[in-house]
């Protein structure tokens, strides 16, 4: 399919006079190039199925179809709407765009295979997609996961054991998946510049750990990072049986939950069932 001629992204958005909206997270992109390397990072993309968040006036969607894939958008702004049925007839039956809040809406239920997930995440609701995302069935209905968030929560999601960001985020993105910062984007790249960097997450699922639940892992990261300063043999006492089973492990009660590996955490999470 040849790539139709398309208006520079800055002029739709003057025409519809659209304007990033704090409330809602939004802050556009409009470098065509590196929109084109961030949908380059799952890897081939004709004719495969992605799911975007947040499109707004539709800068990724556009290099995503530009790679060949089938875009589902979904988008809460109704001000973005008009610019994105642009793109829809630009595209015929490449794009679909479904309106409504993406916290609300059940993403699986708009896919038959698995698709890609790419997004340009609105700042204030990246972190609780991203769980969700992660705390699924597994092996998960998403192929993989290629998501744009403040540096600091990127940093988070990769961090190693024994590292000032190491954390539950770190846990669940790692004990069934690999994650990487695939590119930095600087602020100056936005419209508006955000107040902080960003980063680009590649998050590509693995085989899951036999014999561990995601709710006890939930539950006992949640324990031992919700006072990560103190001893695990305090932060761990209101989880049944954790104790016992970091003994059985053979880890230090002594030791605090940011000196604890993944593995780690899952070996003391299969125990506790």
């Amino acid at each position: 399919m040849t790539a139709p001629s398309l208006p520079p992204l800055r002029d739709v958005v003057a025409r519809h006079g659209l304007a990033a909206s704090k409330a809602l997270g939004q802050n556009f992109l409009f470098d065509g190039q590196l929109l084109a390397r961030i949908a380059g990072i799952p890897g081939d993309l004709a004719d495969a199925e992605v799911l975007e968040i947040g499109p707004g006036p539709g800068g990724l969607t556009r290099a995503l179809l530009a790679a060949g894939a089938r875009v589902t958008a979904i988008e809460r702004d109704r001000r973005c709407i008009p610019a994105l049925a642009e793109l829809e007839a630009a595209y015929p039956g490449k794009l679909r765009v479904v309106e409504g809040d993406a916290m609300a809406i059940d993403h699986r239920s708009l896919f038959e295979g698995r698709p890609h997930i790419v997004a340009n995440l609105p700042y204030n609701i990246g972190t609780p997609l991203l769980v969700g995302w992660l705390t699924t069935d597994w092996a998960p209905w998403w192929a993989s996961l290629t998501l744009m968030f403040q540096k600091e929560v990127a940093e988070r999601v990769v961090a190693p054991v024994g590292s000032d960001h190491y954390g539950r985020l770190a846990v669940l993105s790692q004990w069934r998946s690999t994650a990487r910062i695939a590119m930095p984007v600087h602020r100056s790249a936005f419209t508006p510049p955000p107040k902080v960097m960003s980063a680009v997450v590649h998050i590509v699922p693995t085989e899951a750990p036999d014999g561990v639940r995601i709710a006890t892992l939930e539950r006992l990261t949640a324990a031992a990072f919700g006072q990560r300063r103190k001893m695990l043999r305090q932060s761990l006492k209101s989880v049944p049986g954790a104790l016992e089973a970091l003994e059985q492990v053979g880890i230090d009660s002594a030791r605090r939950a940011e000196t604890v590996s993944v593995a780690e955490f899952v070996s003391v999470a299969r125990l506790l069932g």
